[in-house]
């Protein structure tokens, strides 16, 4: 990336660091995260023992105890035989809260971020609205069809972190650069011009997916990192990692937020040069 391309990225990355420790900002993580903490604190409170009961059938079905107490032997893990188990079903479970945190981000959370950057930095910029709420949906859904195959193919590389963290990057760089993207330009701009700042704009979008990814990779490599103690505070992690995901997610809306509407700021300006007045 040239300097030229990246001075909007970090030029936007600077606007939502300020802007996520605003009051406003700030406010706006407790209802994602409560909606979040309500509906997953009722599914493990009722459905956890059963999910990994069934996990534990899954796994002796296909001999995966065998399997992996010679895996982790070899790799010098042994201590997480007795734990695989527990330790697997969290990581299932893993990208269906990142799946809802982000559903109620962008439920909750984005028209709020929508309405403090335009009001923050682009007041004169008009609303096209070329997205619309079922767009919104279509986009999050085919998303979240894509993305949580891969996360749950990507789970045995959990045994080697560089490449469970680059794993995790490729596609939260790509998920949140196909979600946001969209949201952050749906009320502003037209159908052509959101088509024309994706295509045009394709890799900062994705290299600000990617940093992003890296902070939102980090719950699942702390449950790994501290496997013993994950499994016995598993409830006070899970909503340790809802609450950190909200904030990710928070920040990075603010992020494709600044960037897009700059980006279609600049577009119209090339679009429609200054015309003389009329005599």
């Amino acid at each position: 990336m040239t300097p030229s391309t990246a001075r909007p990225v970090l030029t936007a990355y600077g606007r939502a660091l300020r802007s996520q420790f605003t009051g406003p900002m700030l406010r706006l993580s407790i209802l994602p995260f409560l909606l979040s903490l309500v509906l997953w604190g009722l599914l493990l409170y009722f459905g956890y023992e059963p999910f990994r009961d069934y996990v534990a059938t899954l796994f002796a079905s296909y001999n995966g105890y065998g399997a992996s107490s010679t895996f982790l032997g070899f790799s010098g893990m042994g201590v997480l035989k007795a734990i695989i188990v527990p330790l697997l079903s969290m990581l299932v479970l893993l990208p269906l809260m990142i799946v809802t945190s982000m559903i109620f981000m962008g439920v909750a959370g984005m028209p709020p971020i929508v309405r403090h950057v335009s009001a923050r930095q682009y007041p004169k910029l008009e609303m096209k609205r070329g997205g619309s709420f079922m767009g919104s949906v279509m986009i999050n859904l085919t998303g979240y069809l894509v993305f949580v195959p891969l996360w749950l193919l990507s789970l045995p590389l959990y045994a080697f972190a560089p490449l469970a963290v680059l794993a995790q990057v490729l596609l939260w760089g790509w998920l949140t650069s196909r979600v946001m993207a969209y949201d952050a330009l749906a009320d502003h701009a037209s159908a052509q011009e959101m088509a024309t700042i994706v295509r045009a704009h394709r890799r900062p979008l994705m290299l600000i997916g990617m940093v992003s990814g890296a902070a939102g990779a980090l719950p699942g490599l702390a449950w790994v990192g501290g496997a013993i103690v994950s499994v016995l505070l598993f409830p006070i992690l899970a909503a340790l990692s809802v609450w950190l995901f909200t904030m990710v997610f928070i920040f990075t809306g603010l992020w494709y937020q600044y960037y897009c509407l700059q980006a279609l700021e600049e577009l119209r300006a090339q679009a429609s040069p200054a015309q003389p007045l009329p005599a």
